[in-house]
This record gives structure tokens, sequence and C-alpha cells, in this order.
């Protein structure tokens, strides 16, 4: 290895790929890659984006198949409308991911940012080949850049800049639709700008927020920015599965020269695989943090060794030990108990999807006098209902009193209609004969009947005098 580059291997730990040695921006100027991983990769994205801008336009029975309108605290997943009532099972569920994520980094590394993070999928695969498509190569677009201010420059730079802001723009709407519903996006965007000023000032904040992120901030979210990023290396042992550069095989580098027996390792210091790398390390360097897993390298390196007819696999997904030692990947104790501690809670959080009530009573004593008599055989208690109505249909329910003799008495309306997406209050009087109540205070219970069956049993107490 010449010396410059043992200097290097020595200290590219010492700042970010992002950064120069003065502190400045050091611009990644990616080269397009190309092979059978980013083929792979490119279905998966552009099945992603798909996913991404049809969703909203997806209804089920009149509902969005997904929508989370955070400021009404009103979400349907799945056709599904989920309350703030139900906010637990997004904490199960939110735990359940983060358990994911963990033991998804220790058996495969960052394979979730190359793969499956938006940032990675709208960069690479939406802004980036605009980028190439209208300003070229990285060789082009560095000599564009150093000529400011020419026509060319004034109109490639217009172009694009145009291309993501719409972009940008339409993304911003794509992620209002999940928070108001697709329906009510069109609504808006068909009355006057002036009766939603508060709407499209947040519209146009969070397009130039897209637009700042994939046009100039890009990869320093997955070097910088990103907490998941920051934490992988805590994540990682020499048994996680990561690209690897394999240096037992490609040390020492040297340049190919023909008719002469080679002397060095498979590694013939190209650079393709720096080149392509969307963070602008040199995984030959070993694991580095920027490293984001979207096997660019991979194809950029089994290119090289196909041209030159040597071994494939040169860079490729493999862990520390499989490099060092040869040994294959061990389904360690941590990954057991990682796998164990998912499936429970996954089994946890399904249990609670399927059992979650659609409606939901909450029946508490009115605040006031304890009883009332009627006649002369019966004791009252007035009681405050609040149930909720998770669906978007009406629903008539009934009240009963259980396991004791009694009747339920409604002030107002003689039947219970619950209005549909809301909570509906209703007060009744509960009467129960006098030889039922045995005690001070009663333990009793109320039945929420809909179509004649009962969907709920609601506990609280019955107050008579003392005996």
């Amino acid at each position: 290895m010449k010396e410059e580059d043992l200097l290097h291997a020595e200290t590219y730990r010492d700042r970010v790929s992002t950064v120069n040695k003065t502190g400045g921006r050091n611009w990644v100027y990616a080269l397009k890659p190309k092979g059978k991983w980013f083929n792979y990769r490119k279905v998966l994205a552009y099945f992603y984006l798909a996913i991404f801008f049809i969703m909203p336009f997806i209804k089920v029975n009149g509902l969005p198949f997904l929508m989370i309108n955070v400021p009404k605290g009103k979400f349907i997943l799945f056709t599904k409308i989920f309350w703030p009532q139900d906010f637990f099972i997004f904490a199960v569920a939110m735990i359940t991911f983060i358990v994911f994520i963990v033991l998804f980094t220790v058996v495969f590394g960052r394979l979730f940012c190359g793969w499956v993070c938006p940032q990675t999928v709208f960069l690479e695969f939406v802004f980036r080949p605009i980028e190439w498509l209208i300003e070229g190569t990285p060789s082009q677009q560095k000599k564009l850049n150093a000529n400011k201010w020419t026509k060319e420059w004034i109109l490639k730079k217009s172009l694009k800049h145009f291309i993501y802001f719409f972009i940008s723009f339409v993304i911003a709407h794509t992620f209002l639709s999940y928070v108001l519903g697709i329906d009510e996006v069109i609504k808006v965007i068909k009355e006057p700008v002036t009766e939603h000023i508060g709407l499209l000032s947040g519209l146009i904040i969070f397009t130039y927020l897209f637009y700042g992120v994939f046009a100039f901030v890009r990869e320093i979210v997955c070097t910088t920015i990103c907490p998941y990023g920051r934490l992988q290396g805590v994540m990682f042992d020499k048994d996680t599965m990561q690209i690897s550069y394999d240096y037992n095989r490609g040390e020492p580098r040297g340049k190919l020269h023909k008719n002469e027996e080679r002397k060095e390792g498979d590694c013939i210091n190209c650079m393709k695989c720096v080149q392509v790398c969307p963070t602008g390390i040199d995984i030959r360097n070993g694991l580095q943090m920027e490293c984001v897993g979207c096997t660019a390298c991979i194809d950029a390196c089994d290119e090289v060794m196909e041209t030159v007819h040597f071994e494939k696999g040169l860079i490729r997904y493999a862990s520390e030990n499989e490099i060092t030692t040869g040994k294959k990947f061990v389904f360690n104790a941590r990954i057991k108990a990682y796998t164990g501690l998912l499936l429970i809670l996954f089994i946890f959080m399904m249990t609670l999807v399927a059992t979650r009530k659609t409606i939901d009573t909450f029946i508490a004593r009115v605040k006031g006098p304890l009883y009332q008599e009627v006649g002369e055989d019966k004791l009252s208690n007035l009681f405050d209902a609040k149930i909720i109505n998770k669906t978007k249909y009406k629903v008539p329910i009934t009240l009963k009193l259980e396991e004791l003799e009694g009747s339920v008495k409604l002030v107002g309306d003689k039947e219970i209609v619950l209005k549909s997406e809301t909570v509906n209050e209703r007060t009744f009087f509960l009467e129960i004969p006098k030889k039922e109540i045995k005690k001070r205070s009663t333990s009793i219970k109320i039945g929420v009947y809909k179509d004649g069956e009962k969907i709920q049993t609601i506990k609280t107490k019955f107050l008579g005098p003392f005996i």
C-alpha cells in the first residue's frame, strides 16, 4: 500500500466523509450504479414509491386504507378506526418496531437504510436520477459547477431545481393526504386560498423542507442527522452481516499490468467502489458509520472483477468473523433472545388489535344525591354514560342491568342511537328493588347490547341507604 493510502487508512475515522480537512462540505458526486443488486433495489424502490403515492386514493367501505390525522386524534390503519383511547396499541407497536429494528441491525447491519428508508429511496431513485439526466455524469457535474453563472449552468440548475421543488410540492401534498384524507385535500385545493392560509403555509414549509433535504442536505441526513445511523455502531458485533471488503484476498492493492505475474491482492485500486458510494466513503477501510448498506460498491467491484477475470465477491455481504476466520454466520444467543422478544410483542400487538372494541362505554354515577326512593319498594341512582362509537355508522344500543332485578330509565329519548365517529353522552336512572340492595355500596354490572348481542359489560357501584 502506498504511503498516502496508508496515512488515509489510519486517519479516515477522524471526520465523516462529507467533511473535508478544512471543515467544509465535501460534496459527493456519485457515479450511477448498475448491476444485480441495484436492479433489485430499483424494483423495490419503485414498488415503495407506487404504494406511497397510490395508497391515499385507496378506500375500503368508504374509509381510507390508511390515515393518520394527528390534529383530530383519529387514526385509520388498514380500514380500522383508532382513537386516542387506543393509544396503548400504538405504544406496543412502537416498542415492537424498535425491537425489530435492533434485531434487524444486529443480524443484517444497516440494510434498512439502503433498501427501505424513504430518504434513500427518494434520493437515489427520484432526485439523483433527475440530476444525472440534466447535469450528466459526476465529471460533467464537476465541470458544470466549476463554471458558474454561464448560460449552460443557469439553464441546467434552474431546470433541475424547478423539478426538485415541484416533486417536493407533490410529496408534501401526499403526506397531507395521509393526515386529512384525499377527499379533504382535493376540497382544499378547489376552494379559495384565502380560506386555508394556515394549511397552505404548512404545505409551503414542508415543501421547502423536502426540497432542502434532497437538493442540498442529502447524504448528511444519513451520516450526521439520523439517530439510527449514530446508534448502529453499538448494535453491531463480529457476527453482524454487513457490506464488507475481503482484505485477506484484496491486499496489498496494486494496479493490474498486462503480461506481468501479479504479486498483489485482487484489489486493483480502480476506485470504482468509492466513485459509486452515495456517502463518499471507501469501503476498503473497513466498517464505517456512513455506510448505508446500499450495495452500490458490490455491483461496481463485481463488474471490475468480471472484466479482469477475477472471482467476484471481493466486496460482499459478510460478517467480520467470516472475513477474518472464514466462520459462517451463527444464530447466536443474543439474536435468539431478540427474536423471541419480538415474537411475543408481535403476538401481543395482534391480540390487542383483534380484540379492540369499536364501541367503548364508560359509566359513572352523577355527582349529587346519593340515591332516590321510587315508590315504596325501589331505589334509584343517576348515572352518566359516555359511549365512543369508533365506526362511521350510526349504531343503536341498549343498556341492561345484569344479575340483579332492575331497569334502566333513559333521560330524554327513549332509545340510544350512537352518532358515528364521536363520543356520545347519555344520562339515565337505574332503578333497583330495595330487596336487591343488601349494603351501602353494591357492585353492579351493566350490559351494553348491539342488535341483541352483548358487546361489553361495565362494572360500577350502586349506592343505597345505610343498612
